[in-house]
């Protein structure tokens, strides 16, 4: 049993520190971007990015906790249903289960999000993540534990439910890092045509994030701007 345990925890500690050194690198390079592309974009903003980023590294433990079990389920106990051969499902299931998985995970993060926009919740929780004002690449990840452990517990109960190639989850998790990273960068990098076209017009990215910073009772989205319009919540688009 404490071998089992051992080995559990181990795993944890593992994902977690990978998820922060996830967050260390692409936050880093994010950072070092807007600072080549739009220099003077994080002036004076030294004292939030520092909070951004402790704030960050715990959430990066937290995540890493649902994770670490998983990933041990899945190697040692086959819990999950994360499969490895190309054949084991249609090859049309690849590219569709990426998008339930993305349309799923936005579901999740649009209710708990507006969750976190109720009063009582707001000042325990989601304050911290809107101290971020205006956000930076550095605060993707800017969670209370709280909050952090809503989001940690998403993709682990997918893998558990629905079935995944490991190649199409690696490529959930870097569509989730770049876009979580890049929702918050506080300004536009994606072309105007592209944001203001009728396929981007479905889609999230800084400008329409932004304006949940800036608004706070709108644009709760993550991925996807369906539940935004269906629930009469999308706000249009802010001009980072």
């Amino acid at each position: 049993m404490w071998a089992t345990v051992a080995a559990i925890g181990a795993s944890a500690l593992a994902m977690s520190a990978i998820v922060g050194l996830r967050y260390v690198a692409s936050s880093g390079f994010f950072a070092w971007l807007t600072k080549r592309v739009r220099p003077g974009q994080y002036d004076g903003l030294g004292p939030q990015i520092g909070s951004e980023v402790r704030w960050s590294l715990l959430s990066a433990l937290i995540f890493g906790i649902p994770a670490g079990v998983v990933a041990w389920g899945w190697q040692e106990r086959g819990w999950t249903k994360i499969y490895t051969e190309w054949d084991a499902q249609p090859l049309w299931w690849l590219p569709a289960s990426v998008l339930l998985y993305l349309f799923l995970h936005d579901t999740w993060f649009y209710w708990t999000h507006r969750l976190m926009h109720r009063p009582k919740v707001f000042r325990v929780a989601h304050a911290v993540h809107h101290a971020s004002r205006p956000p930076t690449a550095w605060a993707a990840m800017s969670f209370h534990p709280i909050e952090a452990l809503t989001g940690a517990v998403v993709i682990p109960v997918l893998v558990l439910l629905v079935p995944i190639h490991v190649a199409m989850l690696g490529l959930v998790l870097f569509v989730m890092t770049v876009m979580g990273i890049t929702n918050h960068m506080g300004w536009e990098m994606f072309p105007r045509s592209l944001v203001n076209s009728r396929f981007g017009g479905w889609l999230i990215t800084a400008s329409h994030h932004n304006r949940h910073h800036e608004q706070y009772r709108c644009n709760y989205g993550l991925y996807f701007r369906v539940w935004d319009r269906l629930c009469k919540t999308d706000a249009g688009l802010s001009a980072p």
